[in-house]
């Protein structure tokens, strides 16, 4: 089965996606990774992929679909793979519909982690950091023992200027998933919604169910 995990940041895909290919056995497949992965390798993907890195400018879908297709050919991604953070747009969700109708390998389920802007922002403007050590905290889960100190040196922390709530807040609206893309996938049936505002357990396990779910109902149109 060939999975696609959706959702805006701080909503935790990177973790869900790497814990739920351990479980199933499937390759996590991102394209940040991929990207940086060929360009490293100098691969002819990887050349033509960094000349649009290197210039800041968005890699083109046809060249992006390449490069997932030439990942799925390994080893690891035969029994299926999920798609971390990719499509990002309709145009995206359409190529890559397009490229695994052509190899009979369908996604199975379009997985989307929500949780509200305002649990987001908290999660992702609550860290700071220890110029001095490298230490890192978190105001919610992984706090300084005194306010605007590092535990280990005692220097003050600072806030990465990404990090800061109004930047959050600019980044959410550039990057959540577009209506017309999750229409796209409500309409083929396969959108599931997972409340990511929870703990990493409760959601891996209606990841899972979720997937689960969409393998039984796949059987049957088979």
């Amino acid at each position: 089965m060939h999975l696609i995990l959706l959702g805006p940041p701080g909503t935790g895909k990177g973790t869900q996606a790497k814990v739920i290919a351990e479980r199933l056995g499937i390759a996590h497949i991102a394209t940040g990774d991929l990207f940086r992965e060929a360009v490293k390798h100098g691969t002819e993907l990887g050349k033509q992929v960094g000349a649009y890195m290197e210039r800041g400018d968005l890699v083109p879908d046809e060249l992006t679909i390449a490069t997932l297709l030439e990942r799925m050919q390994r080893p690891d991604a035969a029994g299926g793979a999920i798609f971390d953070g990719f499509p990002r747009t309709f145009q995206q969700a359409q190529a890559l519909d397009e490229a695994l109708a052509v190899r009979n390998t369908p996604a199975g389920a379009a997985l989307l982690i929500t949780a509200s802007d305002d649990e987001i922002v908290r999660r992702l403007s609550g860290r700071w950091l220890c110029p001095a050590c490298g230490a890192i905290f978190h105001e919610a889960s992984q706090p300084p023992k005194k306010q605007g100190e590092c535990d280990n040196c005692g220097s003050e922390l600072t806030q990465r200027e990404d990090d800061k709530p109004d930047v959050v807040r600019n980044r959410l609206e550039r990057q959540r998933p577009p209506d017309e893309m999750l229409e796209h996938y409500r309409q083929q049936g396969k959108l599931v919604e997972i409340d990511g505002a929870r703990d990493v357990d409760a959601v891996t396990r209606d990841l899972l169910a979720a997937i689960e779910t969409a393998a039984a109902d796949t059987d049957k149109r088979t």
